[in-house]
């Protein structure tokens, strides 16, 4: 059997994934909005403990718009050449401030402008918009630290259902599921 505990679970998968050069970050982001109407999009994985899985977005976003009427989500991670998946659900939150300034301070300077210029999932007049106002964010912070936008941050994915599955022959795959109650995880194998 595997681990007792997911997370370890996981994070033992993207180490022998990315011992293969596999990139482990991108993951499918499923969300529900109100009504109960699925949207589904990739995210990049950015961070992951013992308190679940980290993305960052613009918090006017679809994605996160979403989140703030139905605050629950799976992600789904798809690694083809190793014939494996993973499968997680659960509540989502907010990460603290400080944890999405600590992140912030990591890619490009780029990326970064780039959170500024875009009002994500909003209607775009023409590219030229998109590309004056990244100039106009550009000029606006010199030469100096670009600051996170109050309107981008974090969630993390509180995992309380995940699922690991194992490609096999003969479609006789494994699949170990993890659920969470009372603070426990139980642990049980699917037929595939």
């Amino acid at each position: 059997m595997t681990s007792p505990d997911p997370i370890a679970e996981y994070l033992r998968a993207t180490s022998r994934a990315e011992a293969r050069g596999v990139d482990t970050a991108p993951a499918a982001l499923a969300t529900a909005d109100a009504g109960g109407r699925p949207a589904v999009r990739i995210v990049l994985i950015r961070h992951v403990d013992d308190r679940g899985f980290v993305f960052h977005t613009n918090y006017n976003s679809r994605k996160a718009m979403e989140l703030s009427a139905n605050p629950y989500a799976a992600l789904c991670l798809h690694w083809p050449s190793l014939e494996e998946q993973i499968r997680i659900e659960g509540r989502t939150e907010r990460i603290a401030r400080e944890e999405s300034d600590a992140y912030f301070d990591a890619p490009p300077r780029g990326s970064q402008i780039g959170a500024w210029a875009s009002d994500q999932s909003a209607d775009l007049p023409s590219r030229a918009t998109l590309e004056a106002r990244t100039r106009e964010i550009e000029e606006r912070f010199g030469g100096r630290a670009v600051p996170r936008p109050p309107h981008w941050g974090g969630f993390r994915v509180i995992p309380d259902r995940m699922e690991f599955w194992y490609g096999r022959l003969d479609r006789l795959h494994d699949r170990v599921l993890y659920v969470k109650s009372g603070g426990s995880w139980t642990t049980s194998r699917l037929y595939p």
